[in-house]
């Protein structure tokens, strides 16, 4: 599933878009926003693959929002002026799509976001293991990758990123349940369906949040906050 919010300030415009998220089977609907700013304080604790972004917005539009993002999602912008268009392109938008939209053209959009995710499908993984690291068969290739050196891993899709130290991410095609087994429980812990920490890397935890390399906001659902707490509070020095 392709993880989507959707940004406008006009409540109709942002219903009509979230509706046909809904109705499209490999679009999930992770949140709708009247402002850059709602956006971007609903992605400090979501994951999110795809934005339909409107362009006029007050305060901070969509181009010059984008533009702030460090790592951005796949773009689409909706708008009712089509001389934004180019601007749109510039900021690598998949596809611009001009009010009013009709679902035909809403889903060739999607389709063009669907096959840039596919294109990028890695080879079936494999994971092996013992207590200081473990291999990953990826694209033909073996990956040794040192317990110690990652920081945390990410669920992407159909595909998880491994977070490294020193290092680029590593990206695989592989479940966090098959990696999450081969992982030492002692070392690393689940906090949220997407991600899996390492719980020699945590240095700041905020508002349920762990905090990683000073921007990087992990959130820690309610599904494992019970087990977090618990080693928390077993460390905790008072």
């Amino acid at each position: 599933m392709i993880r989507c919010i959707a940004i406008d300030d006009e409540p109709l415009a942002l219903k009509q878009i979230a509706g046909y998220i809904k109705k499209t089977p490999f679009l999930e609907l992770s949140g709708l926003c009247e402002s850059a700013s709602q956006a971007m304080e609903l992605m400090e604790n979501t994951i999110v693959d795809l934005m339909f972004v409107d362009v006029n917005m007050p305060d901070l539009n969509g181009l010059d929002f984008v533009k702030t993002l460090e790592d951005p999602p796949k773009i689409v912008f909706v708008t009712a002026y089509g001389e934004y268009a180019l601007e749109g392109f510039r900021v690598d938008a998949v596809d611009y799509l001009l009010k009013p939209v009709g679902y035909p053209d809403f889903l060739k959009s999607a389709n063009k976001v669907k096959s840039w995710f596919d294109a990028r499908q890695l080879p079936p993984a494999e994971v092996r293991s013992n207590k200081d690291f473990l291999f990953i068969k990826s694209e033909y290739k073996i990956l040794r990758i040192n317990f110690d050196d990652i920081k945390y891993i990410e669920a992407m899709s159909e595909y998880v990123r491994i977070h490294l130290i020193n290092s680029k991410p590593v990206m695989t095609q592989l479940s966090m349940k098959s990696i999450e087994e081969k992982l030492p429980e002692d070392r690393f812990m689940r906090v949220h369906r997407s991600f899996i920490i390492n719980l020699s890397k945590i240095s700041v935890i905020e508002r349920n949040r762990i905090v990683f390399d000073g921007s990087v906001y992990i959130p820690v659902s309610d599904q494992y906050k019970s087990r977090f707490q618990a080693y928390i509070d077993k460390n905790f020095l008072a």
